[in-house]
């Protein structure tokens, strides 16, 4: 049984705006709630916070090196919760997992090499392959029934294209909101495998998983998928951290390593920070009952949009989420393309959402919607939302 040490305030609003945060301060107009970009609005668990503080206390901030505590803390972390053990030498640091994504690519592609991604699908995939000199191959997720599914036939053709190199997977996926099963997991490898194509696998909202789902790391199925795979990992979504810039990426296959090591040193995303490095193992050591807490927190606010929408606008569908704090909302009934209605709820409800199209061509009539937040306002962005759809 698990048991708590600290109660947390989850329902507590904490003002945000003019703290330079990308979220609140994206305008200055001081009306608008930002339901968007992916952090939370919620202070982090008190060991970071009182590990942070220790560091900054001591007031000499020079250059860090790793302490074995640091690769213990991140081993512990994935074995109790994944039973996927992490050795020291699989793992390299970077500063955010978006740049590593990049250093990845390039480090393992040519220009005009193909990258497979699964739209919709986080908007930076697309940006990271253009960037560098790849071309986005979308192995399109299949909606029906209000849920998303794998295209396995189309995937096996695209994977034929010698061309093909890299297969960037969203695991668990961002927007979609899904937990990828073992069998969904074990049928993408041995796909991708079979073609000489290495899975990349953006495991960074791996902790934010509700029962009855768990998250399976891509490289923890096999020894063959281990080595065919680079994963990339953070406390960064999980803990509310990431302008303390700290994530890590795992590849245990040797020659893969030193490529994507040298990348990391080549784009200057390698060197460490001593706020990153105490954060991180106080996060993994000392975070639990802030996760769990928040998790349960997370699931309620998941409830009462749920029921906002059955009860205000029954015609659209929120999508079941299994995995993240970014609903999905299907919003065809309102006939209105994602941007315009995004940039409509802006203007008129002071309320910004994210529009799908940005996620690819397939999310065009859906809305992220940013849940991480008191409830007070998240409750408050929807009641926008009602009044604004209304009037139109």
């Amino acid at each position: 049984m698990y048991f708590c040490t600290m109660i947390y305030d989850f329902d507590k609003i904490i003002p945000r705006r003019g703290t330079d945060s990308l979220k609140w301060d994206f305008t200055t107009d001081n009306e608008v709630l930002p339901l968007w970009v992916a952090d939370m609005d919620f202070r982090t668990a008190a060991p970071i916070v009182d590990a942070l503080v220790k560091r900054a206390q001591h007031g000499i901030f020079g250059y860090s090196l790793f302490p074995d505590a640091y690769y213990a803390a991140i081993d512990s972390w994935f074995s109790r919760r994944y039973g996927f053990s992490v050795k020291k030498e699989w793992t390299l640091y970077a500063n955010s997992v978006v740049p590593a994504l990049s250093a990845i690519i390039r480090a393992l592609t040519d220009a005009g090499d193909k990258v497979i991604l699964q739209s919709p699908v986080y908007n930076c995939f697309y940006r990271d392959i253009g960037l560098n000199g790849c071309e986005t191959v979308s192995n399109d997720l299949i909606y029906e029934n209000g849920l998303y599914t794998i295209d396995f036939d189309g995937l096996e053709r695209i994977a034929a294209d010698p061309r093909a190199k890299l297969m960037l997977l969203c695991n668990p996926h961002n927007p979609a909101g899904r937990v990828w099963t073992r069998d969904e997991l074990t049928r993408i490898g041995e796909i991708c495998i079979r073609n000489q194509i290495t899975v990349v696998s953006d495991e960074i909202h791996c902790d934010i998983v509700f029962s009855p789902h768990r998250h399976i790391p891509f490289a923890s199925i096999s020894e063959e998928f281990l080595l065919h795979s680079v994963t990339c990992t953070a406390p960064s979504k999980t803990f509310n951290l990431a302008g303390v810039h700290v994530s890590n990426t795992f590849v245990a296959d040797a020659a893969l390593r030193t490529k994507v090591e040298k990348a990391f040193h080549q784009n200057g995303i390698a060197e460490a920070n001593a706020f990153a490095i105490d954060g991180l193992i106080a996060a993994y050591n000392e975070g639990e009952d802030w996760l769990q807490q928040m998790l349960a927190y997370l699931h309620d606010n998941y409830l009462a949009l749920t029921d906002f929408f059955a009860e205000n606008f029954p015609q659209l569908y929120v999508l079941p989420l299994e995995a993240t704090y970014l609903v999905w909302l299907d919003c065809t009934a309102l006939q209105r393309s994602s941007s315009e209605l995004s940039q409509i709820l802006l203007e008129k409800a002071k309320v910004r959402f994210n529009p799908g199209l940005m996620y690819g061509k397939n999310g065009e009539n859906f809305l992220r919607i940013n849940i991480a937040c008191p409830r007070a306002l998240l409750m408050e962005g929807l009641n926008r939302f009602r009044n604004c759809v209304l009037s139109l």
